[in-house]
């Protein structure tokens, strides 16, 4: 132990020992105080009673029995300044610890205070914390030169002690800054959507033909998975013949704008057009497997039956019918699969293409690949690939590469391009289509309109007031991905008052995400673009059930609050009462420390001004506390040493002896052990003498 306590300080060997008083027992406290070169006097600053203790009955019994020894007040535990309202901290308190009450902001004593104790009591005042080690390095050190210089005017022929400095100023403890709040996303829902999807068959509008089986499923899903079905579906048809007025921008952008070329150029030529020979056997099977809970009973229009030259697709049919429960028309497509395929195979190609997925009970997967490389589907060859070879570890990935596709084709065919929509949405600039399928099993309230008894349900034009392309835009690519485009935080509240008013708690997360990295990336210029836009956001969304970015926008606004009294007085004074009040509570840097600092800084300038004008130090004890000349001398007032001590350190030249000190009822101890002094101790021997002197 005694190896470990030498240290080294402006050039001087020290031994450092610490001990701490005895506490309770009056008549044999006294012996802790003999021989002491320097005492630590202590008290919490999370309880002001260990401050008053000091001053009115620690300081008068170290003076009692240490009248000339430095004296140093040390306010320990100061990160509780600002951690009294740490959830962590706050944790350990309440029901896990009923005996022990936490810290609350009126139990805190603020720098200020303890420097007025200091100064009424002339001794110097450090604060520590052993949490954030802060300043405990520093105490001792300052401990260490205080007991040097006061025996430096006693032994002031030691030439070792005379490059000791005075104790040096403490600059202030400033609160690490405050993490912005985490942000959480809610779970996406998008797959099980999709296979809902699937197995409702709700608004289906393409009828596969295998077999004996019919697979009712959705071209739009289909086209942007597959490109061999994109071809087929999108393919260039002159004369589809009569159309409704309603349905004739929907059959122009899906088959009079694309250009694609058929599935092999050397059949090209073999395409036929035979109108006039489409079976009614498929018009009575379409009316069986339909969707819809009733079709007309009147035949349908004119449609186009063509036969293919492909080894997959032997024939596609289109026409028109009318949804006899919403009475709107509607596009239907029939296509006819070649054997190749058989019904098992096709049900798990459909399921990958709408889950990514297929059943882990399917036997023949041989089937299932070649079905898979005729409908030019190649994650789902590449998954099956790894079934077979015994690296199913590896699909995951697979699986989410097919996802990223799928979803870029969907936003790209789609959102974008609005390929098979079947309803159209009249904005305040503009019109864009979606597809019902999609409203409806992505958003409740889509489904409760589309589906239910209002007049939406009959329209294939729905007017939403208030909505602009931008924000639909991006309403549209949630639902279709279950992801949005980066979003400017000047453009975000009607999303946010779009997405509250659907019941889309995730898509509220999303754009929250997104505007707070547009404002993330504001704050990184030096301007104050970010401060305004918080300012003019924090408010409007929580009317939006945005709350994590009102909590974020808080945060942010807390931690520039000195930027926004600088440059936005009035947009600050605009704030709601309490808002003001939250500001002004959890302000980042806090008020102490801006006190405290401009504090220190008074003291460094003071300090600057006597150095330069060539004052020397004083070393005598009537001129100020632990021999400061002028700076010191105002800091502390008069000469008075006074110290109040649970504890004490002592210090020798050479070999030094320190202990610090509790307060009254609790002591906060760096490190303790006693020793014995006797006739043969380090302390008992002359450090002119000592060869370990420098």
């Amino acid at each position: 132990v005694l190896e470990r306590s030498w240290e080294i300080v402006d050039g001087v060997n020290v031994s450092l020992r610490l001990w701490d008083t005895f506490g309770d027992h009056d008549k044999d406290r006294r012996f802790a105080y003999g021989r002491s070169d320097v005492v630590l006097l202590c008290f919490s600053i999370a309880n002001p009673v260990s401050l008053r203790n000091c001053r009115v009955m620690w300081y008068p019994e170290i003076r009692k029995f240490c009248p000339d020894t430095p004296v140093i007040l040390v306010g320990c535990k100061n990160d509780l300044r600002y951690m009294y309202r740490d959830e962590t901290y706050l944790s350990y308190f309440g029901e896990r610890s009923p005996f022990v009450r936490a810290a609350r902001k009126s139990d805190l004593v603020m720098p200020d205070e303890a420097r007025a104790v200091a100064k009424e009591l002339g001794v110097a005042y450090y604060e520590t914390s052993v949490f954030t080690y802060f300043g405990v390095n520093e105490v001792f050190e300052n401990a260490i030169r205080a007991s040097l210089i006061a025996r430096r005017e006693h032994r002031f022929w030691m030439t070792n002690l005379k490059r000791v400095q005075r104790p040096l100023l403490q600059a202030p403890f400033r609160p690490p800054k405050p993490p912005p709040p985490e942000v959480t996303v809610i779970t996406g829902t998008h797959t099980k959507d999709m296979l809902n999807m699937f197995n409702s068959q709700c608004y289906t509008d393409l009828v596969l033909i295998v077999g004996t089986i019919r697979f009712s499923v959705h071209r739009f899903m289909l086209a942007s998975s597959s490109n061999a079905f994109h071809r087929l579906l999108t393919m260039d048809i002159s004369d589809i013949g009569a159309r409704s007025s309603s349905e004739s921008s929907m059959v122009s952008s899906t088959f009079g704008e694309s250009t694609t070329a058929d599935f092999n150029e050397d059949t090209e030529c073999l395409i036929r057009l035979e109108q006039n020979k489409a079976p009614n056997r498929m018009w009575e099977q379409l009316k069986r497997r339909s969707s819809y809970q009733a079709l007309p009973t009147v035949e349908p229009k004119k449609d186009l039956y063509r036969e293919l030259h492909h080894p997959v697709f032997q024939s596609i049919r289109v026409f028109q019918i009318e949804s006899g429960r919403h009475s709107y028309t509607q596009t239907q497509t029939i296509v006819q699969i070649s054997k190749v395929i058989t019904p098992q195979a096709m049900q798990q190609c459909l399921k990958f293409i709408y889950t990514g997925t297929i059943d882990r009970d399917c036997l023949d997967l041989q089937e299932i690949r070649q079905a898979a490389e005729f409908l030019e589907l190649p994650q789902l060859m590449v998954l099956l690939s790894n079934t077979q070879a015994n690296q199913s570890f590896m699909n995951d990935e697979t699986i989410q590469h097919y996802s990223t596709c799928m979803k870029q084709n969907l936003e790209k065919y789609c959102v974008q391009n609005g390929i098979f929509g079947d309803i159209t949405f009249e904005l305040d600039d503009g019109h864009m289509k979606a597809h019902r399928a999609m409203l409806v099993a992505r958003c409740d309230v889509m489904k409760a309109m589309l589906n239910g008894d209002f007049r939406e349900a009959h329209a294939n034009l729905i007017v939403l007031p208030g909505v602009t392309e931008y924000t639909f835009h991006k309403l549209l690519c949630y639902l279709y991905t279950d992801e949005i485009p980066p979003i400017s935080a000047d453009k975000c509240l009607n999303l946010l008052e779009l997405a509250n008013r659907l019941c889309l708690p995730r898509l509220l997360n999303l754009v929250e995400c997104r505007v707070i990295e547009d404002l993330l990336r504001m704050s990184q210029s030096e301007t104050s673009e970010a401060v305004e836009h918080c300012l003019r956001l924090l408010e409007p969304v929580k009317l939006h059930n945005a709350h994590q970015l009102a909590e974020w926008c808080m945060s942010h606004l807390c931690v520039n609050y000195n930027s926004i009294c600088r440059v936005s007085p009035r947009s600050l004074k605009g704030l709601h009462p309490d808002n003001q009040d939250y500001l002004r509570e959890h302000r980042w840097p806090p008020v102490w420390y801006l006190k405290d600092y401009d504090y220190y800084q008074r003291c460094m300038n003071e300090l600057s001004r006597e150095m330069n004008s060539g004052k020397k130090d004083c070393t005598t004890d009537d001129k100020g506390c632990l021999c400061f000349s002028g700076v010191f001398f105002w800091l502390l007032g008069k000469s008075k040493r006074s110290s109040a001590a649970n504890g004490k350190s002592a210090i020798q030249s050479g070999k030094a002896i320190a202990g610090p000190t509790g307060s009254e009822g609790q002591q906060d101890t760096v490190s303790s052990s006693l020793f014995q002094s006797n006739a043969n101790s380090v302390n008992q021997l002359d450090p002119e003498h000592d060869a370990g002197d420098l």
